[in-house]
């Protein structure tokens, strides 16, 4: 099957209709549906449903209009609402409010036509009382001892945004139910790069993603997931982030296998 057959293919599976451009533009509809559903949808390092979760974190980011199509795919694929609310809580700290609440109407009006009640169960698992220190505790898990030193030595007049960084960003976000750390952090991802511009915490969360076990295949196919939604230019800088990710992970491994 070829990569315009898969597209079709594609497309009828997951009852994916063709874009109100096609009358008036149909060359750019065709390129367009060939590369995503003929190419980037057959990579098969993620299973579906990280590669629609992955979508919809892109989607969100780049506030396409595409997204209420996906959620509505995803709903048909049967992954469940809370896994899809949850992309939004994840995003949230990175892409800000008023983006997340753009997509969060889209996603209102797909569940409320899919016949879903809302407001869905809660997720929270923390307190006002241990969101810092359970907030603090997720950064452990994917940075390591060094969240302590980052904490420490913050200047006096900036420790409110670590605070705001380990019981907002962590502790209210990270310690949800409904997605795993693996799941949370590769969003994360995600997000950052969609963003563009965010070299550091674009390689900081690449070396959390495989600290966690999302290998580079992974965090590969998830940019390749992204690009059709962000461009050439920063899923290019999103796979040099990975590349130094990984070896930097190689030095620090190196270094410990010399000390000892």
């Amino acid at each position: 099957m070829n990569r315009i057959e898969q597209a079709k293919s594609t497309m009828e599976k997951k009852n994916l209709t063709d874009s109100y451009l096609l009358p008036v533009f149909p060359e750019y509809v065709d390129i367009k549906n060939n590369f995503i559903y003929g190419e980037v949808f057959q990579k098969h390092e993620l299973d579906s449903k990280t590669q629609l979760l992955v979508t919809i974190a892109a989607l969100v980011t780049s506030e396409s209009d595409d997204l209420e199509e996906i959620l509505q795919v995803a709903l048909g694929q049967g992954l469940d609402p809370i896994e899809l609310q949850e992309v939004f809580h994840q995003a949230a700290p990175y892409v800000g409010f008023p983006k997340v609440e753009k997509g969060l109407k889209v996603l209102r009006d797909v569940f409320a036509n899919a016949g879903l009640t809302l407001p869905l169960p809660k997720q929270c698992t923390v307190s006002e009382q241990d969101r810092l220190e359970k907030g603090i505790s997720a950064q452990k898990m994917l940075f390591g001892e060094m969240i302590d030193a980052m904490r420490a030595n913050a200047p006096e007049n900036q420790k409110f945004m670590q605070d705001y960084l380990s019981a907002y960003c962590f502790g209210d976000t990270y310690t949800r139910a409904g997605l795993d750390l693996k799941t949370r952090e590769l969003l994360t991802f995600v997000c950052i790069i969609c963003l563009g511009g965010c070299d550091s915490q674009a390689n900081s969360h690449a070396i959390a993603n495989l600290f966690i076990g999302n290998g580079p295949e992974i965090l590969y196919a998830a940019v390749a997931q992204s690009l059709p939604y962000i461009g050439f230019p920063k899923s290019l800088n999103a796979m040099s982030a990975i590349n130094n990710a990984i070896s930097t992970l190689e030095q620090m491994q190196q270094q410990n296998t010399n000390a000892k």
